[in-house]
């Protein structure tokens, strides 16, 4: 398929715009249908929310608040001076189209909406729609209305949902910073304009696809408002950043001497291949969300992984087609002309990476020991976590919202922003219940409002704010004890008793969660990398990072350190959904980690055998993309704390520390360090479990691939680019048996599982000197080619085998003549040393 896409790279270029132009339109034209269903089953609060339904049916339009207090000179809200200047103001809105009803104090039943001490009072502003459905420049005309009426003395402020959009940033501002920031970071990564912007536009029509066709599914389903801000959170991130990976591959093929198709190719194969694991793995973390049980979570399920699945499309066919679009120039100018001047580049990793991961193999204890100290530090907060509700008290201090709840607040009690309501049905005398109720502790009013359908409903005003402890400790006082001693059947609603039982059902069905996606993410390692130890090791790394971020969570939202820095508002409770969205999220992403991370390491493991050195290689060639790609994503997350959105801004905080704190502690030091500490028991896996297990290649060698043009059974071949084994005037190939024999135990940790070999040595010039970047290729006698590899600095190689058997080895290198042999490779390691000489490959051994 990658080779398809990249030779018709125009007919996929149009496909993707075609389908992003469509979306787009059929989403603009049906609009959008986002609804909050904070229903739960079998909850106190959902009986009362149905009882209320049934006997009170909803106004059709959004209310929202306009609050006014004198201070200094002015008189109480009463006095004349006040009411020349809000009458005229309602009496002005009321008039605007748009607007169902204003409900002033100065009407006949509106002396409840003035404060005990005269200086605060509120009316009630009904539109004829929605809070989303409402026009923006209506809600603007609303509120310049209003506070037109502001003089001295006199204050006017705005709440409600519909006054919250007019205070949010413009549409996609955190995107656009998130995505700028990121192009900074691939820029420097790349050093080239066209290779940076690769992984933008992937992302970009990844994420805008799922966006709008999120939109359309808003009609079908109960889609909640914050699912698509988190669908373009985490679309933006694995979108840039699985693109990042492929397009790293690519260039490190060409630089390596490929042709761009076949780098493309190889590198969609590897990498590619990779991709497709590493989404799979995000949208089963995703869909854990699921085993809650909880409507709200459905729509955020189906947002997040839809975006999701249309990145990684986006990523194995859209990017192909574009780096045919590219070729060559995917590399800067600078690297084009020193592959042309110098040839390819070795394989040997170099570098910083490579110096840090000699280090971490030196020191493993210290390292481990130093990252465990870090998590476990940052760990503590979460031991007062506290699950609840953010609301427009949470907002920043120069907002209307906000400044309108705390002057509710100050004069009619902290609990009126969140009143709780206690429905009794059938009919029942509810006097001695409302009596019983005024007298209970933490109450500041309570009032029966006329039945209606035989339901009666009583207002209850906690002394408390919404988010207080003492509030949720009054809901269970009622439930536990109020109401059971009235003898009456009630039950506890209203906004602020939703969101405790949300809370508390979260907190029931999280081990079910968490467990779920653990033995999900545990059984897809375990049968990619066929190994105990290693998903057992991902599972606590991801516990360890999951507690580390939520502790900054709580530190920073919950306890308010930095909260004036970030200008995210007031601190309060963790919104109780968020924990299960961020804990997807977090598997999903850590998975995709040691997924990049541990494939490496794999792969060098099944070539060598040497635990020590698959952990060092792997290191040291994933660590820099993994940063890179962790960099992204944090300046992507770090942005939707511009968005607005209190829980947008939680999420963003919460995944870019778990991405820093996951890529840059636990992937590059923590990981490292214990593979290195538990030696070859990173590998073990039981005999019968071997057996049973079905094999999943993540992420293949790159020269797996069949020699092309070569059918089954055909002669033996030279490798592609190699002279043929028996030229003219050369003396004929002999069969080389097997040279020398060593024990497992002493050239590796542990041998081959399942027959699997490997022939090892070094390369030499006629001086003695070793021979780096040769390249060495081990082919059947049927002409497939089984593997290829590099020598390294010192000269040294190994190539795996898949069993015992007769082979060709061929050797190549810069200036001398190729030349191939056959081998005869017994039940263990060969060694297999080799001297090239201008005349070709001679057998040292």
């Amino acid at each position: 398929m990658a080779r398809w896409c990249y030779r018709h790279r125009l007919v996929v270029l149009v496909l993707w715009v075609g389908a992003l132009f469509g979306l787009g339109a059929a989403g603009t034209s049906a609009g959008t249908d986002y609804s909050n269903v904070f229903s739960l089953p079998d909850t106190d609060s959902k009986q009362a929310y149905d009882l209320m339904t049934k006997a009170f049916p909803q106004s059709s339009g959004d209310t929202d608040t306009v609050v006014w207090r004198s201070s200094g000179d002015q008189g109480p809200v009463t006095d004349s001076a006040v009411r020349s200047r809000i009458e005229p103001a309602l009496k002005e809105i009321a008039g605007m189209r748009g607007i169902g009803r204003v409900a002033g104090p100065y009407e006949k039943n509106g002396a409840a909406q003035i404060s005990r001490d005269g200086r605060t009072a509120y009316a009630q502003i009904t539109f004829t729609g929605q809070a989303n459905e409402v026009p923006k420049d209506l809600v603007q005309k609303v509120v310049d209305t209003a506070q037109g009426a502001e003089r001295d003395g006199l204050q006017v402020e705005l709440g409600g949902q519909a006054i919250t959009r007019i205070q949010e940033p413009p549409t996609g501002v955190s995107e656009v910073v998130g995505i700028a920031a990121a192009a900074v970071v691939l820029f420097l990564a790349f050093g080239s304009l066209f290779a940076m912007l690769l992984p933008i536009v992937v992302a970009i029509m990844g994420v805008g696809s799922g966006m709008m066709a999120t939109m359309l599914l808003s009609h079908v389903t109960n889609v909640p408002e914050v699912a698509p801000l988190l669908g373009s959170l985490i679309g933006l991130g694995v979108g840039i950043d699985y693109a990042l990976f492929i397009v790293t591959r690519h260039r490190r093929g060409i630089q390596r001497g490929l042709d761009p198709e076949e780098s493309a190719v190889r590198a969609l194969n590897t990498s590619g291949r990779a991709v497709l694991f590493a989404g799979g793995t995000v949208c089963i973390a995703l869909a854990g969300m699921l085993v809650m049980n909880l409507r709200f979570l459905d729509g955020v399920v189906i947002a997040t992984s839809l975006t999701v699945v249309l990145s990684v499309l986006a990523a194995i066919t859209l990017l192909p087609a574009l780096l045919g679009l590219l070729g060559p120039r995917v590399l800067s100018s600078k690297q084009r002309r020193k592959l042309a001047e110098t040839g390819p580049d070795p394989a040997e990793a170099s570098g910083p990476a490579a110096r840090w991961s000699a280090y971490v193999q030196r020191r493993p204890r210290a390292i481990a020991a130093t990252a465990l100290v870090v998590m476990a530090v940052l760990a503590l907060p979460v031991l007062s976590l506290r699950l609840g509700a953010t609301d427009q008290g949470n907002n920043q201090e120069s907002t209307t919202t906000r400044q309108a709840y705390d002057l509710l607040a100050e004069g009619f009690g902290p609990g009126f922003n969140g009143p709780l309501q206690v429905v009794v049905p059938g009919g029942a005398d509810t006097t001695e219940l409302v009596r019983t109720i005024r007298a209970t502790d933490d109450v500041a009013q309570a009032a029966a409002a006329p039945p209606a359908e035989g339901v009666t409903v009583i207002q209850v005003v906690p002394e408390t704010s919404p988010q207080s402890v003492g509030t949720d400790r009054l809901i269970d006082r009622l439930r536990d004890d109020v109401i059971p001693e009235a003898g009456v059947e009630a039950h506890v609603g209203g906004v602020t008793a939703v969101f405790k039982d949300f809370a508390s059902v979260t907190g029931d069905r999280l081990p079910y969660f968490v467990g779920a996606i653990i033995g999900l993410g545990f059984l897809l390692l375990l049968i990619a990398f066929r190994s105990l130890v290693v998903p057992l090791t991902a599972a606590l790394m991801n516990l360890i990072a999951a507690a580390a971020s939520f502790g900054v969570l709580v530190a920073v939202f919950q306890w308010g350190w930095g909260t004036e820095f970030l200008g995210i508002g007031k601190e309060g409770p963790i919104t109780a959904f968020l924990p299960v969205i961020m804990l997807s999220l977090l598997f999903g992403l850590s998975m995709d980690y040691q997924v990049f991370l541990v494939s490496r390491m794999h792969e060098e493991w099944v070539h060598t055998g040497d635990n020590a050195r698959a952990v060092r290689v792997g290191l040291a060639e994933t660590s820099r993309v993994i940063n890179c790609a962790a960099l992204i994503m944090i300046c992507v997350f770090s942005a939707f704390v511009l968005s607005g959105d209190m829980e947008g801004a939680m999420a963003g905080i919460g995944l870019a520390a778990a991405v820093a704190l996951d890529a840059f502690i636990l992937r590059t030091a923590l990981v490292p360090a214990a593979m290195h500490l538990l030696g070859r028991s990173n590998w073990w896996l039981p005999d019968w479990l071997e057996r049973r297990l079905p094999h999943l290649a993540v992420e293949p060698a790159e020269s797996s691939a069949a020699l092309p043009n070569e059918p089954p059974g055909a002669p033996p071949t030279e490798p592609p680019g190699a002279p043929p084994s028996e030229p003219p005037g050369a003396p004929p190939t002999e069969p080389i048996k097997s040279a020398g024999l060593i024990k497992p135990a002493e050239s590796m940790e542990s041998g081959s599982t399942g027959g699997a070999t490997v022939v090892h040595g070094f390369l030499r010039t006629p001086d003695g000197d070793p021979l780096d970047g040769a390249s060495v290729t081990l082919v059947s006698r049927g002409g497939r080619q089984l593997d290829r590899v590099t020598s390294l600095a010192d000269g040294s190689y190994i190539v795996s085998v898949p069993g015992p058997g007769a082979y060709v080895l061929a050797v190549t290198a810069h200036g001398v003549a190729p030349r191939a042999r056959h081998i005869t490779v017994g039940g263990g390691p060969l060694v297999y040393d080799v001297e090239l000489t201008d005349d070709g490959a001679d057998l040292v051994n």
